[in-house]
């Protein structure tokens, strides 16, 4: 069977809502149903949405550490302060753009969104992105008695690449990474160091067919993935590494202390 991503248009939401009970009336409108052994894609705005995670500009204080952040890397004092605030670490940046991390997953910009948010407003990224993913998948289970994965997928620009592509900012019900030490290749050489990112790759096939803009699209099914699903819960810590691991991070802090 061949893979196949099925996008699913849905109802712009503009105030919290329930994200269950809204997949459900769009896989009714959709005309489509959830089977045996799908991925669901879910974005991570739409998420963020369902949870009310949007911040008025103009109703942001602005700390002094969020002052030195705006003069320091020419952003505006109210984002550089959200920026400040979602942050767990700053690398650093240039002109518009702050390299951040927060809880491992390294972003321009701590992850914040202008895009389909209200003029003055910004989306942040979702609060319990796992919970919230293994939630989706119990009730998934519970109403139609299938086994599902589900993927949380942000848009994000990869160096020295042009354009975006899907990453997986959390899961549930899905074996993550596949582990290919030890396999060989076509010359018969055992592989060493190679993990297969299951569900990154996933994501971006799903990202693809969901669109950036005005699409409307924020789930994709994805059907004959081959991916192995599970009923174990995934830690956050199977799916990231952390930066003094990171061979980019690792590579450029040793080039700038040079």
């Amino acid at each position: 069977m061949q893979l196949s991503v099925l996008p699913l248009l849905a109802d712009r939401m503009d105030e919290k809502f329930d994200i269950f009970e809204e997949l459900l009336e769009t896989l009714e409108k959709n005309t489509t149903n959830l089977q045996e052994g799908d991925v669901l894609v879910i974005s991570t705005k739409y998420i963020s949405n369902s949870q009310g995670r949007i911040i008025d500009l103009k109703k942001t204080r602005v700390s002094d550490e969020g002052a030195e952040i705006s003069k320091k890397f020419q952003i505006k004092p109210e984002i550089a302060e959200i920026i400040f605030r979602e942050s767990d670490k700053i690398f650093g940046g240039i002109v518009g753009f702050i390299i951040t991390s927060s809880d491992n997953i390294m972003a321009p910009n701590a992850g914040i969104d202008k895009s389909n948010a209200k003029k003055g407003k910004i989306i942040l990224y979702p609060n319990n992105p796992y919970l919230i993913a293994e939630q989706i998948r119990r009730k998934i289970f519970l109403k139609w008695s299938i086994h599902v994965g589900v993927i949380l997928v942000d848009s994000r620009l990869m160096p020295t690449r042009i354009g975006t592509s899907g990453v997986a900012i959390a899961c549930a019900g899905i074996e993550p990474v596949l582990d290919m030490r030890a396999k060989k290749d076509l010359d018969d050489n055992p592989l060493k160091v190679t993990f297969q990112a299951v569900v990154d790759n996933l994501a971006t096939i799903a990202n693809h067919k969901m669109g950036e803009g005005a699409e409307s699209k924020p789930c994709a099914i994805v059907r004959n993935s081959d991916a192995k699903l599970t009923d174990r819960k995934i830690s956050p810590s199977e799916m990231v590494i952390s930066p003094d691991q990171c061979v980019y991070v690792r590579g450029l802090s040793n080039h700038s202390g040079n």
